[in-house]
């Protein structure tokens, strides 16, 4: 297992796409809307790319409703995805719940023996990336998933993840209409994190990351009330997990009450005091429009000029799965 010192220059970075490819779609959380997912792998198609589903994908578990099947079937989806060497990607279906119930099910020493590829989603998916990120040295994609309405319904979102699949270089310097200074300053370092509640749960866990120390942190959440927005930023806090953190990039607080200007106003006071660059919103999670951000990859934050440049593509131009490097 890795340690946060051992990420400093960024982790191992997966090819990028190419038109003919085939790629994985696997469920390791919540259970999966076949709708949805026709839609998703429909623009998949528009896209050149051939989607293989995961044996599992439209399983329910027998008892607990919020499950996309058994773990051990949701595992060994993801395990034959991230081995499947005719396959160049694994997307998640969607997130929800259940990553976790998935992490020591799956078998690390063969993952590290499979070629990396491009692993994307977010939400429930922080527990999958932190664990591949620590246990693989293999960075990731925090990106929109298949099977849900952002990904179908809204232009902006399935443009950013197929520039980042394919053109990595196009999206080297990432901003919005909605990031804003919340601490200003400029920091360096690997991008971490995704959702708040995930990264609460994973602490202190097998297949976590220790602390943040180095990291340019995202955070993000969803449906969740202030107080407990508070008591999570607490628990990172007094726990020492962020202390040494480079700095931390604000994504979406969709449908959090009571709303955005309170969740902003807590966020400032509890993280202005680390006086690192915090950057407000810049786009990324469950909001109807999403960004795709990498995590695992060196980058600059210049919170003042509300941009996160990244010192490397997401994805490299040559790999194991029959492309030539360029």
């Amino acid at each position: 297992m890795l340690t946060s010192s051992d990420l400093s220059p960024g982790l191992t970075r997966p090819p990028r796409l190419r038109a003919g490819d085939r790629v994985s779609v696997v469920a390791p959380s919540g259970p999966v809307s076949r709708e949805l997912l026709d839609k998703g792998c429909a623009l998949l198609r528009e896209w050149g790319l051939e989607p293989v589903l995961g044996s599992h994908v439209f399983d329910r578990h027998p008892k607990w409703d919020f499950l996309a099947g058994k773990d051990a079937d949701r595992a060994a989806d993801l395990q034959q995805a991230m081995t499947d060497p005719t396959t160049a990607a694994v997307l998640c279906a969607r997130g929800g719940d259940g990553a976790h119930r998935t992490l020591d099910l799956l078998d690390f020493t063969a993952l590290r023996e499979a070629p990396p590829k491009a692993f994307v989603g977010y939400s429930d998916v922080t527990a999958l990336h932190e664990a591949f990120a620590m246990e693989l040295g293999r960075a990731g994609l925090h990106g929109p998933m298949p099977a849900t309405a952002a990904f179908s319904n809204d232009a902006p979102t399935a443009r950013g993840l197929r520039a980042t699949l394919f053109d990595p270089e196009s999206q080297m310097r990432l901003t919005s209409p909605t990031a804003e200074t919340l601490v200003p300053g400029t920091a360096r370092g690997v991008l971490a994190g995704g959702n708040l509640s995930l990264l609460n749960d994973g602490m202190a866990t097998p297949h976590s990351r220790p602390c943040a120390a180095e990291t340019i942190l995202l955070l993000e959440e969803v449906g969740e009330e202030l107080r407990r927005i508070d008591r999570m930023l607490g628990q990172l806090l007094r726990s020492g997990w962020i202390e040494g953190v480079a700095g931390i990039v604000l994504g979406s607080w969709h449908q959090c009450s009571p709303g955005p200007q309170a969740i902003r106003e807590l966020l400032l006071e509890r993280l202005a005091p680390l006086r690192v660059p915090v950057l407000w919103e810049l786009g990324f999670g469950h909001g109807p429009s999403q960004m795709t951000v990498p995590v695992g990859v060196a980058a600059t934050l210049d919170a003042d000029a509300a941009t996160l440049t990244l010192e490397q593509p997401a994805l490299t131009a040559g790999d194991g799965y029959g492309h030539t490097p360029a």
